[in-house]
C-alpha cells in the first residue's frame, strides 16, 4: 500500500486556523475537512509562533532560515575538505629543484 502524504495549501491551513480561533473544535473540522485534529492543532502553534505568541517554538522565518544556513553550513564543510584534501596532494608533491649556478 503506498503512502500519500497530502499536501494542504497555506490559505487552506489559514481557514483552519481561523476556524479554531472563532471557536470551532479540531475533532470537528478534521471530520469535515479531512486533515487530522492533531495536524490542525500544529497549524494553530505555529500561526500562534508566527504572530510572535505561542510556546517559544520557531517561527516559519526562523525555520526557513535555519534550514537556509544549514544548507550553507554543509556546502561550506565540503568546500574545506575539498580545498584540505588539494592542499594535502600539492603538499606531497615534491618540489621542484632549485639550481644554483657555480659562477
Amino acid at each position: 500500500m503506498a503512502d500519500k502524504t497530502i499536501r494542504y495549501t497555506p490559505e487552506f491551513k489559514k481557514q483552519m486556523v481561523g476556524l479554531v480561533r472563532a471557536g470551532r473544535r479540531p475533532a470537528a473540522l478534521s471530520k469535515e475537512f479531512g486533515p487530522s485534529a492533531w495536524t490542525i492543532g500544529l497549524w494553530v502553534k505555529q500561526a500562534a509562533r508566527d504572530a510572535g505568541d505561542g510556546d517559544g517554538g520557531l517561527s516559519s522565518a526562523e525555520r526557513e532560515e535555519l534550514r537556509r544556513l544549514r544548507r550553507e553550513n554543509r556546502q561550506l564543510r565540503e568546500d574545506r575538505e575539498i580545498l584540505s584534501k588539494a592542499a594535502a596532494w600539492f603538499a606531497t608533491e615534491k618540489a621542484p629543484t632549485k639550481r644554483s649556478s657555480d659562477s
